[in-house]
């Protein structure tokens, strides 16, 4: 224990002098002081250096391009025609528009559309980059949706089976495996 003295009491007052202890102040000060310490390690190791030193000798060759994968770019936001443009990358390699004639399909309202999988289907033998079996191409090509938020489902459903349409050969799925779709399909982000 620590002690504290203020001087004895004076005119008949009551000593001021009091015992205070110090040990768990200076416990509770190592604690902090540890744990200040490990939290500046990890901020430190959560930053990323952002200069341009490499490893390894400079190369004198330029570096490889990486060329782009062509993705099919299915727009169903006007009222008349579906527009495909096929991208690499930023660049637009060839625009189609496609008549836009909803098909019924069952007795539930369902709707196809047969013109838009047809033209979808020769677009990707043409054009496509993964046509071969899945067994020696295992990588699929992409086909974008955009489309506004006002679409009704039915129609966007019908538009993800169009763009299904075009099927690779998979001989690794098994002998009851039906042919795999052409496409993966993923949604634009507004």
């Amino acid at each position: 224990m620590a002690g504290i003295d203020v001087g004895g009491g004076h005119g008949g007052k009551r000593a001021t002098n009091h015992d205070i202890p110090l040990i768990p102040f200076i416990d509770f000060l190592l604690c902090l002081v540890a744990f200040l310490l490990v939290t500046a390690v990890w901020s430190q190791m959560a930053r990323i250096n952002a200069d341009a030193r490499v490893p390894g000798p400079p190369k004198d060759e330029p570096p490889e391009e990486i060329k782009k994968e062509k993705q099919l770019h299915v727009e169903m936001k006007g009222e008349t025609k579906f527009q495909l443009i096929w991208k690499e990358g930023n660049t637009v390699v060839n625009t189609i528009d496609v008549d836009k004639k909803a098909v019924p399909a069952g007795a539930e309202g369902d709707i196809r559309y047969p013109d838009l999988a047809k033209k979808i289907s020769e677009e990707w033998n043409q054009n496509g980059s993964h046509r071969g079996d899945l067994k020696d191409d295992k990588k699929i090509d992409q086909a974008i949706l955009h489309t506004d938020n006002t679409t009704p489902f039915s129609d966007v459903i019908a538009v993800i089976d169009a763009i299904y349409t075009p099927k690779r050969a998979c001989s690794v799925c098994g002998a009851n495996a039906k042919n795999t779709p052409g496409f993966n399909v993923t949604f634009s982000v507004n």
